[in-house]
């Protein structure tokens, strides 16, 4: 599980490894924006609802530590199967949002969503061993509720 005291970076280590995960994000961001979407995702937070959608968000330290710095700790609980940055219905954290918020699209092909995650999860695992971060490949509920 994760801990946040497993991850004791230097200052200048942590913020080369935020300057990598905003990298990532804005070349999946095009990657997806490329892709032939059916439907290209309109923040509408239909899907930030897991158990009405029907599906399980999971993240990884990489997105954990970029997200924490960005919106600060400490992050809401997850006290049901809502995301707790949905606000009025809608993604409040769009911008900020993690790799399978950006990836998933209600109308878009499974399969190359899925091939996107697993290429995109490779990258995530090697800055985790190039920053000597401890991977972890968590669900949303466990990452927000983590002490």
């Amino acid at each position: 599980m994760f801990s946040w005291s497993d991850y004791h970076p230097g200052l200048s280590s942590c913020r080369a490894m935020l300057k990598e995960v905003a990298a990532l994000y804005r070349r999946l961001d095009e990657a997806v924006a490329a892709c032939d979407q059916a439907a290209p995702c309109r923040a509408c937070g239909n899907c930030c609802d897991f158990e009405a959608f029907g599906h399980r968000l999971y993240i990884t330290t990489p997105e954990l530590l970029y997200f924490a710095h960005h919106v600060g700790r400490p992050l809401k609980p997850m006290t049901d199967g809502v995301c707790p940055y949905r606000i009025d219905g809608r993604c409040s954290i769009y911008p900020r949002r993690f790799v399978g918020c950006r990836i998933f699209q209600c109308g878009g092909s499974a399969a190359a969503q899925s091939d996107l995650t697993e290429a995109t999860l490779k990258q995530l695992k090697h800055l985790c061993r190039q920053f000597r971060v401890p991977y972890y490949y968590m669900d949303l509920k466990t990452a927000l509720n983590s002490p």
